[in-house]
């Protein structure tokens, strides 16, 4: 399984999109707003998970976020990049 697919199931889990598959939600998708529709409290949510599972702390304030948040293929690329520990 790709990385790409894992975090689009655990965008899926941890949000309780129970509706939807990680296939539907499409690499370069937005995240936010007019894309998926995610909130900054999915945007906390999101990064709480990304910290227990991969090690990786995202800050609230870190500048950086509208990017690494823009969408899965952003997400996915920041994590590949960054993370401490593998699932």
């Amino acid at each position: 399984m790709s990385l790409e697919h894992e975090i689009a199931e655990m965008i899926i889990e941890v949000l309780n999109l129970e509706d939807m598959q990680a296939a539907e939600i499409k690499p370069e998708e937005a995240l936010f707003g007019e894309g998926l529709g995610l909130d900054s409290i999915d945007a906390l949510e999101l990064s709480l998970a990304i910290a227990q599972r991969y090690g990786l702390q995202i800050k609230a304030d870190d500048a950086e976020n509208q990017k690494i948040f823009a969408s899965l293929s952003s997400l996915s690329a920041f994590i590949e990049k960054n993370r401490t520990t593998g699932a």
